[in-house]
């Protein structure tokens, strides 16, 4: 278990509290477990320590560690092998929360969070927007954190007939795709992405990310597509490259 993972959880104890978007603790944990596996922190086949002795590492409850470990063993992602323990399972075609969050950690892994800026909304299309039709929408502006440090922003447009009730930053989750299956009644089931550089855009916090240097930033250009094949979405993501990498694997 890496010493990020283990500060990270000691970190979020004591946050929870003040940020109620956050994810069930549990989540939290199973989510970063999840994501080191997919980097190859852990390692298909590796064998887990012993639930008491990570519980007590992590600074959880036993009972807290064991419904995140019951979270993976349901994607397959950990095998329980009785009287032997826990071993890290396959990660081919596993569906989780961060699924199709590609950055990582250039040390792999990291458990995302996010903080909204702004959420407006807009009928006027910006000319970067790859949607094929005008019409109602909203734009967010979020700020992404790995492990708690600061790796990209993101700028999203959603399509508007989507949302029931107006959106407010206040309504935000950190987990923009797990928001739009719980509140709004539709889910991401595809997404396209485009990956070159670009300069990061003019509404970047000055205190986000000063270290680092120099204009050139990772860019991801995101179409994201409902379960019935409809464009719901369209995101720009700029992330930070001496802190953070765009990763996608498949076998």
């Amino acid at each position: 278990m890496s010493q990020l993972c283990i500060n990270l959880i000691m970190d979020n104890k004591s946050t929870l509290s003040a940020k109620p978007d956050r994810l069930p603790l549990h989540l939290e944990v199973s989510e970063m477990l999840a994501r080191e596996i997919k980097a190859g922190v852990l390692m298909e086949g590796e064998k887990l320590e012993p639930e008491r002795t990570m519980a007590k590492r992590l600074g959880i409850a036993v009972g807290t560690l064991r419904k995140a470990l019951a979270e993976l063993h349901e994607k397959g992602l950990i095998k329980r092998v009785q009287g032997s323990g826990n071993y890290v399972g396959n990660v081919d075609e596993v569906s989780t929360i961060y699924g199709f969050f590609r950055l990582e950690l250039l040390s792999g892994g990291g458990l995302p969070s996010a903080t909204t800026l702004s959420v407006e909304p807009a009928n006027t299309l910006d000319s970067r927007v790859g949607f094929s039709k005008d019409g109602d929408y909203y734009r967010l502006r979020r700020l992404r954190y790995l492990n708690q440090v600061g790796v990209a922003l993101e700028e999203i447009w959603l399509d508007a007939s989507y949302v029931k009730l107006p959106l407010a930053t206040s309504t935000m989750t950190d987990s923009l795709y797990q928001f739009y299956k719980e509140r709004l009644g539709f889910w991401i089931a595809r997404v396209e992405d485009s990956v070159s550089a670009s300069a990061p855009p003019d509404w970047r916090p000055d205190d986000f990310c000063p270290e680092a240097s120099g204009d050139t930033w990772g860019f991801v250009e995101r179409r994201s597509w409902d379960q019935h094949g409809q464009q719901a979405e369209y995101s720009m993501t700029w992330f930070n490259c001496s802190v953070a990498r765009y990763v996608a694997r498949w076998k």
